[in-house]
C-alpha cells in the first residue's frame, strides 16, 4: 500500500461509514506497491512536490476499482468527493484544489510507461501471494485471447501512417472466423473483425484469478503468444507451473510444440480441441504398426472389419504413462457387438496408440474421454475473467490509444482484481474473492 501519513481535524469514520470505498481500501491495503513508490519519490527528489506521488498513484486505481472510464471522469469524482480525496492521500486542507489536473496525469501516466517492470512486479507478487492462501491455485490454468478495440479511429488494412500523437499506430486489424450452424443444420462462417489489440490470458479455472497476460495487435496469433507467457511462467512462477496438472485453451492454441512442451517439460495435460489441417480432406488415417486400425484429426480411434470394411469406434481403456501410449479396446468384445471378423482380427483384445503417432492429436488426456470434456470445459474461467474486464473494469467502453497505455490500462485492472482477491482471503471473506463489487 503506497501509505500516506494524514493530517486531519477529525476521522472520516466519525461522520459516516466508507461504504462503497470500502473496496478501495482493501485493494490498497493490500497492493504490494512501495518499492515503486520509493522508487519514483527518489527519482523526483527535491523538486517541486505539489501532485505528490503516492496519490496520483492511488487515485489511478480509484479509477479501477470505480470504473472510471477516462481521467476526466476521475476527476471530477474527486472534485466531488472529499473522502475519496482523503483515502487517495490528498491534502484535505486544498479541497477540490488538490484535485491535479488533467496534464499531470498525462505526465504521471508517461511515468509509469518507463517504470513498466515494476508494476509488472506487483503483478507478479500478488500472483505469488494467490498461491500461497489459495489451496490448489494454478492446478488447472485456462488461457484465451480477449479483443479489445483501441479508441482511435481505424485506418485502411496495410496503410501505414505517421504518429501525430492522436492515431494509434500500435494497433492493427484482427478477424476471428465462427463457423455456426443454422436451424436446418447448414453450417456456415461469421467473420469478426476489430482494430485494436488482443489481450492473451492465462487464468487460474479454479479461482478465476489471472496468472499471466500479455498485450499484443490484434493480428497476433494466439500459438506464439501461448509460448511466450509459458516461458513467463517457466521464469517467473516456476512452483505454479509445477503444480499445474491441466491447460485448457481453445483451437487457437492448436500448435504441437506447445502440446509436446507442456507435457514433455513439465507434465501438464493439454486440452485443446484440434484443428482439422489434414490436406486433401483425408477422413482417417491408419495407426502406425496396424492393419485396420485408424484415427480421425480429433483423436477418435476406429477398427475397420477388413472383410465388410464397416468402421466402429473403438472403446477407451486409458493412459499408460510408462509406454506413453493409449490403449483402445475391441469394440466387438467390450461392448458385445457382433462381429464376423473377430477371429481372425489382428487386434484380438486391444491395441495401444503411442503418444508419437501423432504429438499434436494424441495428447496424455485422449480427447475420445470423459474426462477431456469435462476439462475441456474448465476453460469457461478465462472467458468469465475476461468478462469481468469488460464489465467491471469499463473495457466494453474506454479511452485508451496506444499499445503501451492498453497493456498499463490491462495490468492495472488484473493487478486491482488479484489485490482484492487476496485482501479478502486474508481478511477472512474467501467466500467473496471473485466479487468485484462487495464491500
Amino acid at each position: 500500500m503506497a501509505i500516506i501519513p494524514q493530517k486531519s481535524l477529525f476521522q472520516w469514520n466519525e461522520i459516516e461509514s466508507l461504504g462503497d470505498l470500502e473496496r478501495l481500501q482493501l485493494v490498497l491495503r493490500h497492493l504490494p506497491d512501495e518499492a515503486l513508490m520509493r522508487h519514483l519519490e527518489r527519482d523526483r527528489g527535491k523538486g517541486r512536490d505539489d501532485y505528490p506521488i503516492r496519490p496520483m498513484w492511488n487515485s489511478l486505481i480509484a479509477g479501477v476499482v470505480f470504473q472510471h472510464p477516462s481521467v476526466e471522469a476521475l476527476r471530477r469524482e474527486l472534485s466531488r468527493n472529499a473522502q475519496l480525496r482523503y483515502l487517495c492521500g490528498f491534502d484535505l486542507a486544498r479541497g477540490d484544489r488538490a484535485v491535479p489536473p488533467a496534464y499531470v496525469y498525462t505526465r504521471f501516466l508517461r511515468l509509469l510507461f518507463e517504470h513498466a517492470a515494476m508494476i509488472d512486479a506487483i503483478f507478479e507478487e500478488l500472483v505469488e501471494r494467490a498461491r500461497e492462501e489459495l489451496p490448489g491455485f494454478g492446478e488447472v490454468l485456462a488461457c484465451d485471447g480477449k479483443a479489445i478495440r483501441t479508441h482511435a479511429n481505424p485506418r485502411k488494412e496495410g496503410e501505414e501512417l505517421p504518429p501525430d500523437g492522436r492515431r494509434d499506430t500500435d494497433a492493427n486489424w484482427g478477424r476471428k472466423t465462427i463457423k455456426e450452424e443454422k436451424e436446418d443444420g447448414t453450417a456456415y462462417e461469421r467473420i469478426k473483425k476489430w482494430f485494436g489489440y488482443k489481450l492473451h490470458l492465462i487464468a487460474d479455472a479454479t479461482y478465476e484469478l489471472p496468472v499471466a497476460f500479455e498485450v499484443t495487435p490484434a493480428a497476433d496469433a494466439e500459438a506464439p503468444v501461448g509460448h511466450q507467457l509459458i516461458d513467463h511462467l517457466e521464469t517467473h512462477h516456476d512452483a505454479l507451473l509445477g503444480a499445474c496438472r491441466e491447460f485448457a485453451a481453445d483451437k487457437a492454441y492448436d500448435d504441437t510444440k506447445l502440446h509436446v512442451r507442456l507435457w514433455d517439460d513439465h507434465q501438464v495435460k493439454a486440452v485443446i480441441p484440434t484443428r482439422d489441417m489434414w490436406k486433401d480432406g483425408e477422413p482417417t488415417r491408419l495407426v502406425e504398426g496396424t492393419r485396420n486400425v485408424v484415427y480421425d484429426h480429433q483423436g477418435i480411434v476406429f477398427c475397420c472389419a477388413m472383410d465388410t470394411g464397416q468402421f466402429r469406434r473403438m472403446a477407451y481403456g486409458g493412459f499408460e504413462a510408462d509406454r506413453l501410449a493409449h490403449k483402445y479396446l475391441c469394440p466387438a468384445r467390450h461392448y458385445g457387438i457382433e462381429c464376423s471378423f473377430t477371429d481372425r482380427c489382428p487386434i484380438k483384445k486391444f491395441v495401444r496408440v503411442k503418444l508419437d503417432v501423432d504429438r499434436r492429436i494424441f495428447t496424455p488426456l485422449a480427447r475420445a474421454s470423459y474426462a477431456w470434456d469435462r476439462a475441456y470445459k474448465k476453460r469457461t474461467a478465462v472467458e468469465r475473467v475476461n468478462s469481468r474486464l469488460d464489465v467491471s473494469f469499463g473495457f466494453e467502453r474506454h479511452f485508451i490509444r496506444g499499445r503501451k497505455k492498453m497493456r498499463l490500462r490491462c495490468g492495472l485492472a488484473l493487478i486491482v482484481m488479484l489485490a482484492m482477491a487476496v485482501g479478502r482471503v486474508k481478511e477472512k471473506r474467501k467466500t467473496s474473492i471473485r466479487s468485484l463489487v462487495a464491500a
